[in-house]
């Protein structure tokens, strides 16, 4: 298993590996680019899947934010201009377009289970549940906001069957309310419903992106009063 984990971030890091810019509009949409020129008014950019076709043009006041491949990053302040019947929120101030940016993804990995945690479940459901289970499962991810310096603010529902090795159905569902800074790292907290109750979860990881495509990389902790429950999931996740 610390093989397979191994090998799992060596492929995340070879992914990253790969020299693209990321462009990051104000309405919330990122694109994998090249940039070429960033002129007065207007950027110019390539896209990094065709870095051979066309030159594109953008206006500067579309973009607020340009991560670059050597991880240095150029916010752009000039907020786009509004009109009196424009959107309330951009005429207050908030920074840019406010836009609930949608992900999802599959998720795998495994959990431990302490041995009084998973004693209480084989009492309880009359069964014989292993410490160690894998988990399969999707993850929803919402984005709430993204500030000009990078930080998003997230919502993630994360629904998971664990135990299918061992011929057990061993569901549970996690609601989560995070933060993810500029550079990937995540961290969050919320309720989670399983077999062994309801309680809490706290989560943390980093999250590379590629092509365009998420790779997630989370460790999860459920504390209870019967011990508690550690889990590593790793996935894939893009807009819908």
């Amino acid at each position: 298993m610390k093989r397979l984990i191994l090998s799992c971030l060596a492929l995340f890091t070879c992914l990253m590996s790969q020299a693209q810019d990321l462009l990051l509009k104000r309405n919330g949409d990122e694109i994998q680019v090249k940039v070429q020129e960033i002129g007065l008014d207007v950027i110019k950019y390539k896209r990094f899947d065709n870095q051979e076709g066309p030159i594109f043009t953008i206006a500067k006041q579309d973009v607020f934010m340009i991560k670059y491949e050597n991880g240095t990053k150029e916010v752009f302040n000039q907020a786009p201009a509004t009109s009196a019947q424009g959107n309330y929120g951009n005429q207050v101030g908030y920074g840019n377009e406010q836009k609930n940016l949608k992900l999802s993804g599959p998720r795998i990995g495994f959990t431990v289970l302490s041995q009084r945690y998973s004693d209480n479940i084989n009492e309880e459901f009359n069964t014989d549940v292993n410490n160690f289970m894998t988990q399969f499962g999707w993850q929803f991810e919402t984005r709430v906001f993204t500030l000009d310096n990078g930080v998003s603010g997230l919502f993630e529902f994360v629904p998971l069957i664990g135990g299918l090795e061992q011929g057990k159905f061993l569901p549970s569902l996690s609601a989560l309310i995070g933060i993810r800074g500029a550079k990937g790292f995540e961290f969050g907290v919320g309720p989670n419903l399983s077999l062994g109750g309801a309680g809490l979860v706290l989560a943390a990881g980093t999250n590379f992106q590629s092509q365009g495509v998420n790779f997630p990389v989370n460790f999860a902790f459920a504390p209870s009063k019967d011990g508690g429950r550690f889990s590593v999931l790793f996935g894939f996740n893009s807009r819908r």
